[in-house]
């Protein structure tokens, strides 16, 4: 089954035929008996039943659910569609920041949220949510190396949780940002 669109759910399907050992008519089957199942449970399912990696099960759960494209967003102004004034302007602020210090940093939509790149590693990425923004500096070494900078805020596993009307904390994420380049160069 050959898929030309790498963004959609479809390009998965050849992968999971040829890993799992079944035509996707017998997945499509699957999947029609556990529709009545949450998304939670059809994922744990495929994983636990038929030893489906996240990836792959997630792409035939949210295809038999309805949804044909990973890619929700192009870019930034895209990601920032539908969002209140304040967190758009939190979000275009970090970003700006980050990319004047470091203008050969790239910055893209991955896993539908805005992200920067040096080459093929991700350094930065900001995800918003209802109540605050997380931003992630894609390398845990990044955080440990920065406990005393981040006291004050709710540091997560991988993510460090800021307000919504932040005022924007320049050295903060340039540091986020040097810290991580020097742990590539490791």
């Amino acid at each position: 089954m050959a898929v030309k669109d790498k963004g959609s759910r479809q390009a998965y399907f050849p992968k999971i035929e040829a890993k799992y050992g079944q035509p996707m008519r017998y997945w499509f089957a699957v999947m029609k008996d556990i529709s009545d199942l949450k998304y939670p449970q059809q994922i744990s399912y495929l994983r636990e039943e038929h030893g489906f990696s996240q990836a792959h099960a997630n792409a035939l759960v949210m295809y038999s659910r309805g949804s044909k494209s990973s890619k929700r967003f192009d870019d930034l102004e895209g990601y920032l569609k539908g969002q209140d004034e304040v967190k758009s302007k939190t979000i275009k602020k970090i970003f700006r920041v980050i990319k004047k210090k470091y203008p050969k940093l790239e910055l893209v939509i991955a896993w539908n949220q805005p992200m920067l790149k040096l080459g093929n590693e991700y350094l930065f990425g900001a995800s918003i949510l209802k109540n605050h923004i997380l931003i992630a500096p894609w390398n845990q070494k990044v955080l440990l190396a920065m406990k005393q900078d981040l006291e004050g805020y709710k540091v997560n596993k991988k993510t460090v949780q800021v307000p919504i009307d932040w005022k924007v904390d320049e050295k903060l994420l340039l540091k986020m940002i040097k810290l991580n380049i020097q742990f590539l160069k490791k």
